[in-house]
């Protein structure tokens, strides 16, 4: 029997790109990812210019002078709560009700309003009368100088990470940005290993319901149609994946045009700015050049090329497993028994992950980035944060290494359990397949 590997892969791919949900997916897709980006900075980037009126009444008359004016509130002393503030048609949006000094009786301070008290309006007020009681309280030890001292003391270091290259060359980083970017390429291989993992089983599952495996066996060895279907779906996720690329640079690219962020100036200044000089950009303050100047900083080549070879080896390793278990079962039901297991594993990985990255060389790190069913979700967790290569390619030996098992142990099951019908098999039935010639 010549080997038909190749014409089930197409056979795969035409089926399901050809699909008005894989079409409407396919474009949707970047548009969403680039809204999840987009869309948060762009609405916390506008502010709302109405300055909305706050009532103090202040029966102390000692804490009224440390409410000051801002962009958002507009602070207006009282000398007691009055009927039309409660009224559906004031202007005022809340009312601060001091009743005593609040060093000696800290409840003593209600906020009122109509609705519920807007978040930064309450952190305001709380932070404003803290500071005038810690005041208060410190004032009444007799400290010589004290304003000086509370100045001195409530002064924040704000520290710059500078990271060395192999020439010694220094660079802008970020670790913040680093643990996003490492999160990102994380569920993206989880999302997608399971998705495509399940196509597989899905499509086993149903050419196996409708008797058209019966049909394809006769031409195609059981091996050869299990990884066409493997190939073959995970040539979707390929392109797929591509044209999401290609569309979320096009749509950042516009989104970054329409929002002035000039990424060509940044990086001529990155150098005035690394040198301590005053590097400025037309439209991006330093804060905001700072981190866009440490995300281009990062190892993307790297972090592409480990992706890609962890995405192929994880879901070459699930992939086997989901197709092994979609030829065993004859309802969608009877999957669970055998999937769930191995989805737990992943959500440990994805668990792991997320406690590893306050210490990327810690033992959890490490030997859940070397264990091949978590090292693809774990290791790109890493890698932003400089992984020795030995480790990298240790780590990807025993994916590869336990993907070739699996595909074994899953061609062997599949070609029994592709022709099994009217029988839910154990697992103890399942491993004596293995011994089949």
């Amino acid at each position: 029997m010549k080997n038909n590997t190749f014409i089930v892969i197409q056979r795969e791919f035409m089926t399901r790109v050809s699909k008005k949900s894989f079409v409407i997916l396919t474009i949707l897709m970047p548009f969403i990812f680039a809204a999840l980006i987009v869309v948060p900075l762009w609405l916390s980037s506008i502010k709302d210019d109405a300055q909305r009126t706050v009532v103090v009444v202040d029966r102390t008359a000692h804490y009224l002078s440390a409410f000051k004016d801002d962009k958002s509130y507009r602070f207006v002393p009282a000398a007691a709560m009055l009927p039309e503030y409660r009224s559906d048609t004031t202007e005022v949006e809340a009312v601060v009700n001091i009743e005593a000094n609040l060093a000696q009786n800290p409840k003593a301070v209600k906020i009122y309003s109509r609705g519920e008290v807007s978040a930064d309006l309450l952190s305001y007020v709380t932070n404003v009368l803290n500071e005038q009681v810690r005041r208060d309280k410190l004032q009444a030890y007799g400290v010589h100088g004290l304003d000086q001292i509370i100045e001195d003391v409530q002064a924040t270091l704000e520290i710059g990470t500078v990271k060395w290259n192999d020439e010694g060359e220094e660079s802008s980083s970020n670790t913040h940005i680093a643990i996003a970017a490492g999160f990102l390429f994380t569920f993206m291989i989880y999302m997608f290993v399971m998705s495509y993992g399940g196509m597989v089983m899905q499509s086993v599952m149903e050419e196996k319901t409708n008797r058209i495996v019966e049909l394809m066996v006769s031409s195609v060895k059981p091996f050869q149609l299990m990884m066409g279907k493997i190939v073959g779906v995970a040539l979707v996720g390929f392109v797929q994946l591509l044209i999401w690329g290609v569309m979320l640079a096009v749509i950042l690219s516009l989104c970054s045009v329409a929002f002035g962020w000039d990424v060509a100036a940044m990086s001529e200044a990155q150098g005035a700015m690394m040198a301590g000089a005053q590097g400025t950009l037309p439209t991006m303050d330093t804060a905001d050049a700072e981190m866009l100047m440490a995300l281009l900083n990062l190892p993307f080549a790297e972090l592409g090329i480990m992706f890609v070879l962890y995405f192929v080896g994880g879901y070459l390793l699930y992939a086997s497993f989901f197709a092994a278990v979609g030829a065993s079962i004859n309802a969608q039901e009877d999957s669970s028994q055998f999937v769930m297991p191995v989805v737990l594993i992943m959500l440990f990985g994805l668990y792991a992950a997320m406690y590893s990255v306050e210490n990327t060389d810690g033992p959890l790190a490490f030997w859940a980035s070397m264990f091949p069913l978590t090292s693809p979700i774990v290791m790109m967790v890493r890698i932003p944060f400089d992984v020795p290569l030995w480790q990298e390619l240790l780590s990807l030996g025993l994916l590869y290494g336990t993907a070739l098992l699996f595909v074994w142990v899953g061609a062997r099951i599949y070609r029994v359990g592709i022709l099994m019908y009217g029988k839910k098999p154990s697992l103890r039935e399942m491993l004596k397949w293995l011994r089949y010639k």
